[in-house]
């Protein structure tokens, strides 16, 4: 029988190479839903290809576009934030792929675990802005959640089968476009410089993220809720080739590791098997190509991923302070209104401002971010 899947984000990298996947196993999985913001022509196209039962476009401005488009078939067409959040409530989703962008995917994400489906976690934002409350309502509706991340799947894949608790996980890192820049040639970064990664083909926020290792910082806290384990159990090593993708170390000392080519299709498949590996006919890893090196990361030439940590420790809103900040600073950066090293600044400097809360509700958190955004805006126009 067809598992039938919902996409949320299904114009961004992970939700196309997502379709790939489905493209590939017609007979197993079947696209029920796609959402997209605002590329509403690759959603016009998707939706023709794979005749999915639902379309959401975020931007109301393109909804009669898209409607217009799709009127000879049999597809739903609805518009807004508020229209994802009740579709991915459908009985019909076996599964939802979380793959929006940064702080989009909170609610939808929400919504899909209260309706009981489960989740392929691809917006690590959500767990970073209220981890504890996903990971409690996971619990309580009994909800699987199966990472998408590179990195979270690695572990994932490492923890099946073992009884025991780890001692320490090992997330893996590029270090990015930048990983060899000094301090003084990362004040002159360009955009389309920071864009260019090395290994991955990703969207152009998580890119900007990865240059700047504060994707990284994200998957700490991605991974402390995940898969419940405190800050300091929690290592990263910058691995240039990307292919040793997480590791796990127990408290007999052993490591175990999962490698594989630097190809997100990879996890993405993992969970849309439900963690049952689906075959498939991609370049192969040959170990005898390359070295495999690791460093720790350079916390005075990337002080993002000390911030992480430092709000992971804090707790309460502070992460949600984080990401909020971030989302600014990464927009204001690819508008070529701040430089790249000015985005750790525009951080600090909102989180020396930001009201702080030890246990927010849905509610405060919501309220966090909307005024800490707010407060990044101010501090640029100041800056500028």
């Amino acid at each position: 029988m067809k598992r039938n899947i919902a996409i949320l984000g299904s114009t961004g990298s992970i939700g196309t190479q997502t379709l790939d996947i489905i493209r590939a196993n017609g007979d197993e999985l079947s696209a029920h839903l796609l959402t997209a913001n605002n590329n509403f022509r690759l959603l016009i196209e998707q939706a023709r290809e794979f005749l999915p039962d639902m379309v959401v476009i975020a931007n109301r401005e393109h909804y009669a576009t898209v409607c217009d488009a799709l009127a000879d078939l049999p597809i739903k067409v609805w518009c807004g934030s508020e229209a994802i959040n009740d579709c991915v409530q459908a009985a019909s989703i076996d599964m939802v792929i979380t793959a929006m962008v940064g702080y989009s995917g909170l609610i939808p994400t929400l919504q899909a675990i209260r309706a009981g489906k489960t989740i392929g976690l691809a917006n690590k934002e959500t767990l970073v802005v209220a981890g504890e409350l996903i990971m409690r309502e996971a619990d309580a509706h009994r909800i699987n959640i199966i990472p998408v991340d590179s990195e979270h799947s690695a572990i994932f894949q490492c923890l099946m089968g073992e009884a025991k608790r780890p001692e320490k996980l090992i997330l893996t890192a590029s270090g990015g476009p930048f990983r060899c820049h000094s301090l003084s040639e990362l004040q002159h970064v360009t955009r389309e410089q920071a864009l260019n990664h090395p290994n991955w083909n990703m969207g152009a926020k998580v890119t900007i993220d990865s240059a700047s290792m504060m994707n990284k910082g994200f998957e700490v806290i991605e991974a402390r809720w995940l898969f419940d384990m405190q800050p300091d159990d929690i290592e990263v090593l910058v691995h240039p080739q990307s292919i040793v993708h997480s590791m796990v170390q127990f408290d007999d000392g052993s490591i175990k590791a999962q490698l594989g080519i630097p190809d997100m299709r990879l996890p993405i498949g993992y969970a849309l098997g439900l963690t049952r590996r689906i075959a498939n006919n991609y370049p192969r890893l040959d170990l005898t190509t390359q070295a495999l090196t690791f460093d720790k990361p350079d916390l005075e030439r990337f002080p993002n991923l000390a911030l992480a940590f430092s709000a992971l420790r804090k707790g309460g809103n502070a992460t949600c302070a984080l990401n909020a900040a971030n989302e600014i600073a990464v927009m204001a950066f690819l508008q070529n209104e701040i430089s790249f090293m000015n985005m750790n600044g525009l951080l600090d400097s909102c989180m020396n401002r930001y009201e702080h809360m030890d246990h927010p509700t849905l509610e405060a958190l919501m309220e966090t971010d909307k005024a800490v955004r707010t407060m990044a805006c101010e501090l640029l126009q100041y800056q500028n």
